[in-house]
């Protein structure tokens, strides 16, 4: 019996049908992780902003405010994927790449803004249950998300998803200054530990956003 191998352009074809397959798979594991930030982020801002308003709370509020814009860049990334199979995406990639930069620059003004008040007020930070559970919920959360969404961006090459992965972390950063400024104000009466850590954060969110916008040092590789 005489075995035949089979034709070279049949093999191609095959070998991509599966990567196609795979990249499909890649995408639809991105969108349900970027599902699971933005529906995080949006229940973080509206019970932040709420118990905020309920306490009189301004910290409280800025916290659910530095929600919404986090979910800028989920809701960006949401866009993306969905077209992925679309002809143009490499255009589409592009943009949102830029459009999650600025919203880095949008991040980075509100805690630059955020932290100077607290200073010029000499504002000590608020201790808030609710505030306390969800910076907890936050820091065990997000790190994992970003973890996740690393993975996916270099498996389907895409910058915009990494620099998302890295706005996911920063959103545990900003948690731990929260609860750091919280011990740190309660042990030792060091009221500016928490806006001052918020300013060292602002460059470093720019940073990440000039990043962003001239499309250099993704990680996506």
């Amino acid at each position: 019996m005489i075995f035949r191998a089979a034709p070279a352009c049949l093999t191609m074809g095959v070998m991509a049908g599966a990567g196609l397959t795979e990249r499909q798979a890649q995408v639809q594991r991105g969108l349900r992780l970027e599902y699971i930030t933005l529906s995080y982020n949006v229940i973080e801002a509206v019970v932040s902003i709420t118990a905020g308003v309920i306490a009189g709370s301004i910290a409280l509020v800025g916290f659910g405010v530095d929600a919404v814009i986090e979910s800028l860049s989920g809701a960006i990334m949401l866009w993306r994927l969905r077209l992925d199979d679309h002809h143009r995406r490499e255009e589409f990639e592009r943009r949102a790449l830029r459009l999650i930069g600025i919203s880095f620059f949008v991040l980075a003004a509100y805690v630059g803004y955020e932290a100077l008040e607290k200073i010029l007020r000499q504002e000590a930070p608020e201790r808030s249950i609710p505030g306390i559970i969800l910076a907890c919920c936050s820091l065990a959360i997000m790190p994992v998300l970003a973890r996740k969404k690393r993975a996916v961006s270099r498996k389907i090459g895409s910058g915009a998803m990494a620099a998302d992965a890295k706005q996911t972390l920063l959103c545990s950063y900003l948690s731990a200054i929260l609860l750091g400024g919280l011990v740190l104000n309660a042990t030792l009466g060091w009221w500016w530990a928490d806006p001052v850590a918020g300013l060292i954060m602002t460059p470093i969110i720019a940073r990440e956003g000039w990043l962003a916008l001239k499309g250099d040092g993704c990680g996506c590789h």
